[in-house]
């Protein structure tokens, strides 16, 4: 039991961690990445969306966060798998 809640607690270190770097990324691409480039996707957009470049990144950045969130969401502890016991037995 002790053994799990030091894993779990090093996961949560870990992901931290990796959040905290990656947030910094972002920092230095908005810092060094100032000029505007454009945004082409025939299916979806008529025309090109001229941005700078660490916009972008940041708005990708937020979908796949986005993404992620939705896909992980509902993996919580399953019930105890039993089938229900019909009634009047």
């Amino acid at each position: 039991m002790v053994r799990l809640r030091l894993l779990m607690n090093a996961k949560l270190i870990l992901k931290t961690v990796f959040l905290i770097v990656m947030l910094l990324l972002l920092v230095l691409i908005g810092l060094y990445n100032k000029d505007s480039v454009p945004f082409i996707l025939p299916p979806l957009l008529t025309k090109s969306i001229k941005l700078p470049a660490a916009i972008m990144y940041f708005a990708f950045f937020a979908i796949g966060v986005l993404t992620g969130t939705i896909l992980g969401a509902g993996r919580g502890k399953k019930g105890s798998g039993g089938a229900a016991k019909p009634a009047g037995r």
